[in-house]
């Protein structure tokens, strides 16, 4: 069930730019903080997706996908394994093509619900460390 490298790259450089990053505040010392960082820097814009809605690195926040009002490409998705199932749920009713859970976010059933949506899913991964893979 390991996201393979082709999925990893395909996700990083073509599946889109847009990055919901699901768990991501102004809590600098929170893993998601940082990893939005990395993506900005790679070239993607960041859509900070959070109960508090806060703007996080110059991107105004949302308080859940459903109230983002625009398409995103991928959600990156920062929440305990047991809330992450129901975050792809919700990428797959925005109309997102891929899912990232972070390192440690597991849920085989969401992975196999996501896939049988169509998306590109990846899970316990994190593309802060992928992205300099790429080569």
């Amino acid at each position: 069930m390991d996201a393979d490298t082709e999925t990893i790259r395909r996700i990083l450089t073509s599946t889109g730019d847009t990055w919901a990053v699901v768990g991501l505040s102004t809590n600098t010392s929170r893993a998601a903080y940082g990893v939005a960082d990395v993506l900005q820097r790679f070239g993607k814009r960041i859509v900070p997706v959070h109960p508090k809605a806060e703007t996080v690195h110059g991107e105004l926040g949302y308080a859940s996908l459903a109230d983002i009002p625009f398409e995103v490409d991928v959600v990156d998705v920062f929440v305990n394994s047991d809330l992450a199932g129901a975050v792809a749920d919700e990428a797959v009713a925005a109309g997102a093509k891929a899912v990232w859970f972070q390192l440690g976010v597991i849920d085989a059933e969401a992975y196999d619900r996501t896939r049988e949506a169509g998306l590109d899913m990846v899970m316990d991964r994190c593309p802060a460390i992928e992205i300099p893979r790429l080569g």
